[in-house]
């Protein structure tokens, strides 16, 4: 009996122990990864739409020699398997870096140069903001009214209520991408963004 009794008394000890031990606080080591860059257009495009979802290191695990079907075939899955925000032309813009890039494809083959022609990205011309945020995955990382991986809109609009030259330095932000002024968490660049589309994402943002 005493046995038992000393049994209980010591796993309530533990318990409470438990129970006021200060949460686990675990820091990830920083980002290193990084997209090999090209003068291909698929280099920024995938800088911009792959880091939402995984790290450059993904990319590095893949068999090495892997041909552009092969590899326009990856860039496929994420968007049918996985959901990933790009579209068939993205897919196909991809695939030619990445074959060129970390496959066996050069960048002077015909399939390469058709694949990944500035001519076969059309701009997009008279869309709204709405559209153009679900597009270019801008709400995988921001929403209007709470922070989700970056800032809420309403916070952006907030910061530049009073600056006169708002807008400007908000489509500069938008194209260059960069981190620093909301954390070290770094934003993509937009750089494939015509004039008129950062314009129109700058104004609805700073409508928020």
């Amino acid at each position: 009996m005493k046995r038992l009794i000393t049994l209980l008394c010591t796993a309530q000890i533990c318990l409470a122990g438990v129970a006021n031990a200060a949460p686990l606080s675990i820091t990830l080591p920083p980002e290193t990864a990084a997209l090999k860059p090209s003068t291909l257009p698929g280099y920024p495009l995938a800088q911009q739409k792959c880091s939402t979802c995984h790290s450059a290191d993904y990319i590095n695990f893949q068999p090495p020699g892997m041909t552009l079907a092969q590899w326009t075939a990856e860039a496929s899955k994420m968007q049918h398997v996985y959901g990933a925000p790009i579209s068939d032309q993205d897919v196909s813009i991809i695939g030619a870096y990445l074959a060129v890039t970390y496959g066996s494809a050069q960048a002077s083959d015909a399939e390469v140069q058709a694949a990944s022609s500035p001519q076969a990205q059309a701009p997009v011309a008279n869309v709204d903001a709405t559209a153009l945020l679900q597009k270019n995955a801008c709400l995988s990382c921001h929403a209007v009214d709470h922070k989700v991986v970056g800032p809420a809109y309403h916070q952006v609009a907030t910061k530049y209520a009073n600056d006169p030259q708002a807008m400007t330095k908000l489509a500069a932000s938008i194209q260059q991408g960069g981190s620093g002024k909301w954390g070290q968490t770094p934003m993509p660049p937009y750089a494939q963004l015509s004039a008129e589309n950062l314009q129109t994402l700058a104004a609805f943002i700073l409508a928020q």
